[in-house]
């Protein structure tokens, strides 16, 4: 997969990323974890469980390598409704059990498990079993899935939910390597956060190795009828039988994307990246897990026109794998940073006009959400506090849209020739570390602003970091092909819309036309419009959910059947969400809504029924 010139280069990238892996990480206290790193830290996982869809458990042992730097009595770890039987200390060849004690259960931290162990102690084994009230693992019956024949698991981690699937310390300051061996019905292929198996093999027990560390949020597995198709050497699809050869069609572009991100950012350190396809009851449009990211079934809409959705999974495997967030607190560090390399990306694949348009995008989902938020609310700063709170609080549009918002603030004051070799310094420097908001100020006045009094100004650091709403020095961007789209708005209803589908042609001017649609538009003219372009019957999720929050504002009722099965067909947390909180502006809105939503959320993912309770009070 690497493309690199150079041999050197290579043995250089690699001989850093074995430094960077064995430093000790700067100790920072992680709200949302029991564990306490500064004294006893796990370092290594050896899993060794079994799935069992009859009982829709996961059970067997976690064996955790751990340092103990304290040379105390005690380790402690996170659990979530997990049933702990056993706790032994291993003594070469030997296992000796030891006490260990549940603290109090704290809503959604779940319980300390605090483990007696001695001075020289180096590996602990955990003994225990999931409930049916593991947050992270989604159990689909035959009929939930593509194929309808098999059933299927898989696993949400992020942010602090791997707690109640695997005991851990479970914080993404915390960082380990591990081996996995899993046994699944022999019928089922088993694929991991990992290195992974290509086909089904006869004993359905499958073994795994992550070499990389990781935070436990990236623990991720899903178990069911999956197959393999490559790409290219480095690049590969996983789906049921039925979604494989349009799913691989759809992401033919894989590898050069990978390719157009190292040469803007270095070599991707994670060996293969391949891409697991999963039925529609997962909650977001992907998930960055090392090696494998999970997508949603969303993505083929069998014209490759969301394909550029990828990017931003992929991006993370620089800005949320390589380098994490510390704490919950600075996702932004996650999230912006990764904006920002999809956008890039997508610049260097799509062209000049793409990014452009996908600036304008950008500006107006912050000011959207923002105005929704209220521009004095805490939680539109990039710095947030989420003490005592649901982490997945803080999973909020926010720290995408004004992260990458900022980081144009500082390209735009130093240069691209300034600032693209800063951001792949920053990636190198820090690689498979984890690092707070405050470590990023230190590296970027360091490296960057140099005490150039004139420069911090121009960027407001204090303003787009630990301030809420919207900085004054946001830059003001344009799109030519949108300024064209403008001109068509104002046209349209005297000239009529025939022939327009054949001038707005992308997915982004698509959004754009539909998201400035006049505030007084006629049903007969969403009709007109629908007739044009397919809207509602098209294959584009983001394009439907944007006409379908128009239906549902001007009451274009023929769109209603096509919204009621979107929101049924689909899990993704921030999508129905859109279309929910649409629905309930009026009281028979929010009728509708409650009996769509009891018809859907036998398949919806727990976040998004979390998340769409809280709408529907």
């Amino acid at each position: 997969m690497k493309k690199l010139t150079l041999a050197i280069l290579f043995l250089t990238a690699i001989a850093c990323q074995k430094k960077d892996q064995t430093e000790k990480p700067a100790v920072v206290t992680d709200e949302h974890s029991y564990s306490k790193p500064e004294l006893a830290v796990a370092k290594h996982l050896d899993l060794d469980i079994k799935v069992d869809f009859d009982t829709q458990t996961i059970s067997g042992k976690a064996s955790w390598t751990i340092d103990n730097i304290s040379k105390g009595n005690e380790i402690i770890f996170d659990e979530n409704t997990l049933n702990i039987t056993k706790v032994t200390l291993e003594e070469g060849e030997e296992e000796k059990e030891t006490k260990f004690e549940l603290g109090k259960d704290v809503e959604f931290h779940g319980k300390p498990l605090h483990i007696t162990i001695e001075p020289n102690t180096t590996k602990v084994n955990i003994y225990y079993s999931t409930t049916k009230d593991a947050v992270a693992l989604q159990w689909l019956k035959p009929e939930q899935t593509a194929d309808k024949k098999k059933p299927f698991l898989f696993s949400q981690g992020e942010s602090i939910w791997s707690r109640t699937w695997i005991p851990c310390q479970d914080s993404p300051g915390i960082r380990f390597t591990y081996n996995a061996k899993v046994t699944v019905p022999k019928d089922l292929l088993a694929v991991m956060s990992a290195v992974n198996p290509q086909k089904k093999n006869d004993t359905g027990v499958y073994t795994f190795k992550q070499d990389k560390a990781i935070p436990s949020y990236l623990m991720a597995i899903a178990v069911g009828d999956i197959e393999f198709q490559a790409i290219d050497k480095r690049t590969g699809v996983y789906a049921e039988p039925s979604m494989l050869k349009k799913s691989a069609w759809e992401f033919a572009e894989l590898g050069n994307m990978v390719t157009a991100a190292e040469k803007l950012y270095g070599p991707y350190r994670w060996g293969r990246y391949d891409v697991l396809v999963l039925p529609p009851s997962f909650p977001y449009g992907g998930m960055e897990n090392p090696n494998l990211t999970f997508l949603t079934p969303g993505v083929i809409a069998g014209d490759r026109s969301l394909t550029s959705l990828l990017a931003h999974e992929l991006g993370h495997s620089w800005s949320g794998n390589l380098v994490t967030n510390a704490t919950w607190d600075d996702i932004w560090l996650n999230e912006g940073f990764t904006t920002y390399v999809e956008h890039r990306i997508g610049e260097a694949i799509f062209g000049k006009k793409e990014f452009e348009m996908q600036n304008v995008i950008t500006n107006k989902e912050l000011t959207d959400n923002v105005a929704e938020y209220g521009d004095t609310n805490p939680d539109t700063r990039l710095k947030v506090s989420l003490t005592g709170r649901n982490p997945d609080d803080g999973i909020s549009q926010i720290p995408y849209v004004k992260g990458y918002a900022f980081l144009r603030v500082i390209e735009n004051a130093v240069g691209r020739d300034k600032f693209d070799p800063f951001i792949k310094n920053y990636f190198d420097s820090h690689a498979f570390k984890s690092i707070t908001t405050e470590d990023f100020v230190k590296y970027l006045n360091e490296n960057l602003i140099k005490d150039d009094k004139a420069l911090a100004d121009k960027i407001k650091l204090e303003d787009w970091i630990y301030k809420p709403g919207i900085p004054t020095n946001i830059l003001t961007v344009s799109s030519v092909d949108f300024d064209a789209i403008d001109k068509i708005q104002k046209s349209w209803r005297e000239t009529g819309v025939a022939g327009l589908s054949k001038k707005i042609t992308t997915t982004a001017e698509k959004q754009h036309f539909i998201d400035h649609l006049p505030a007084d538009i006629t049903v007969k003219e969403m009709e007109a419009i629908d007739n044009e372009f397919n809207f509602t019957k098209g294959g584009n999720f983001i394009i439907k959910r944007q006409w379908f929050v128009q239906a549902l504002r001007h009451q274009y009722k023929t769109a209603y059947p096509a919204i009621e099965q979107f929101l049924i067909g689909i899990s993704r947390t921030g999508s129905v969400m859109m279309l929910y909180k649409e629905m309930v502006k009026t009281p028979e809105g929010k009728v509708w809504a409650k009996q769509i939503f009891e018809k859907a959320k036998s398949g919806y993912h727990a976040t998004t029924i979390q998340a769409v309770e809280g709408i529907l009070k």
